[in-house]
């Protein structure tokens, strides 16, 4: 029953790719759907584009392991992030009518610091591809009884397929649908956990229920960091810019990161709850028996070995449409950039039709580096949460002076993309007791600071 819903809800994925490929143009229908995008269209990709397999697998991981404290990364980290792009950000971006993110850094500081920023942001989204990649394996693996190898070789073609057909149009219809299962599978997989479930009595941790940080300095620095990563490391990404962009208004592009933060921060706490209950009930199923067993499976494990078939074809379908919906978003995003921003300039620009087949083609380059990640860690928190991380160090203060017109020149905004990768990846090395993640950002903000203050004096 697993194997033949998932057979049909592929082939359905592919059919919605291909009837999306009429759509396609123009490299601005295949990157930000031609900017048509409805608020119902825009909210639910808003939506879809974060809520993946971290959110589901990584998470439930961490908070089965440290209690609610792993849930400050994601899903609260998250949804501050889609928050603050509707109420800071969405608007400011949408008047610019870019492209791309990185045409944001080429129009306030120059050609130098849009190659740089290009990079940055290629390399920060190959992670997160990566993450979502090891996501499909573990569910071919669970569900097939595939290799974990076969299942991300083979989940990273479905994902190709569609989005090289449909871009950003495939994605947004697809999301919609994915959406709905979504939440019907995770909601009702509760209620039949809840009350499969039967009372333990299961020591926990003193703080296990407690997500703010202790009273101690380092360990806030450690949690203000912890919501950083992604609250703040994900606002300088192209993925979220697509979102922006591709919606029909500026109020529509502000409504929708806003109403999509507000709907990642409730039914994101599903697989929170979830974690939590395996956790009481069922310690030994997420890796804290005898037995050692992979705690990103562990939710999957339990729902398909001891729950109804139904609930279980429900789940899969949940999980399935949270990965892909993630993973195209993810795929399409830094294929833009280097189209756009690498290749083009390098071509002496690209319009067109030509731009299309090069965006195309950059969606195969970036999948074949994401899958060779992918084939060498398993770790999905980590792959997603660097990635974030890297970003957050890199790109975050200079985004701020483009978008509100702080004096920073292209040497300066070289700088703080070069000191804060710099120390963050020494920090990270010399396993530095403030976290390297503040280290870096802090470090990205000298130049900006030294702008502001030759300005005043």
């Amino acid at each position: 029953m697993l194997a033949a819903a998932i057979a049909l809800y592929v082939l359905a994925t592919l059919a919605v790719g291909w009837w999306a490929s009429r759509r396609v143009q123009t490299a601005e229908d295949y990157l930000l759907a031609g900017r048509q995008l409805p608020l119902v269209l825009a909210t639910a990709t808003v939506f879809a584009t974060w809520f993946g397999a971290e959110t589901i697998l990584g998470v439930s991981a961490e908070v089965a392991r440290e209690g609610l404290r792993g849930a400050v990364v994601d899903p609260l980290g998250a949804a501050l992030c889609l928050l603050l792009v509707g109420w800071l950000f969405a608007r400011p971006l949408y008047r610019r009518r870019l492209l791309t993110f990185g045409d944001l850094y080429r129009n306030a500081f120059g050609p130098r610091a849009e190659t740089a920023a290009a990079l940055l942001l290629v390399i920060s989204y190959l992670g997160w591809v990566a993450g979502q990649f090891v996501a499909l394996g573990l569910l071919a693996e669970l569900v097939l009884g595939l290799p974990l190898e076969a299942g991300v070789v083979g989940g990273c073609m479905v994902v190709v397929a569609y989005t090289w057909l449909g871009g950003m149009w495939a994605i947004a219809w697809l999301d919609l649908a994915q959406n709905i299962v979504l939440v019907a599978g995770l909601a009702l997989t509760l209620g039949m956990l809840a009350a499969d479930l039967q009372p333990t009595a299961v020591t926990l941790p003193p703080d296990f229920f407690n997500p703010l940080p202790r009273a101690d300095w380092l360990d806030g620095l450690a949690w203000m960091a912890s919501l950083a990563t992604i609250g703040l490391g994900s606002i300088p990404q192209q993925d979220v810019f697509q979102r922006v962009m591709a919606a029909r208004t500026e109020g529509v592009a502000a409504g929708a990161s806003v109403l999509g933060g507000l709907l990642y921060l409730t039914v994101g706490l599903l697989p929170v709850i979830l974690a939590v209950l395996l956790r009481l009930h069922q310690p030994e199923s997420v890796g804290l028996g005898a037995e050692q067993v992979d705690p990103q499976q562990a939710i999957p494990r339990y729902i398909l070995g001891q729950l109804p078939p139904a609930v279980g074809v429900l789940f899969v379908g949940a999980l399935l449409s949270a990965i892909l919906s993630t993973c195209s978003a993810a795929l399409l995003a830094p294929a833009a950039i280097v189209a756009e921003n690498l290749i083009a300039p390098w071509v002496g620009g690209l319009k067109g039709t030509r731009l299309l087949a090069v965006s195309r083609s950059a969606v195969l380059a970036v999948a074949a580096v994401a899958l060779t990640m992918a084939l060498s860690r398993s770790d999905i928190h980590a792959l997603v949460s660097e990635s974030s991380a890297f970003s957050l160090v890199c790109l975050f203060v200079p985004m701020l002076a483009a978008l509100y017109g702080w004096r920073l020149s292209e040497n300066g905004a070289l700088a703080s993309m070069g000191l804060g990768l710099g120390v963050w990846l020494a920090a990270s090395w010399a396993e530095a007791a403030v976290p390297p993640l503040l280290l870096g950002l802090g470090a990205s903000a000298l130049p900006l600071f030294g702008a502001l203050r030759q300005k005043t004096g």
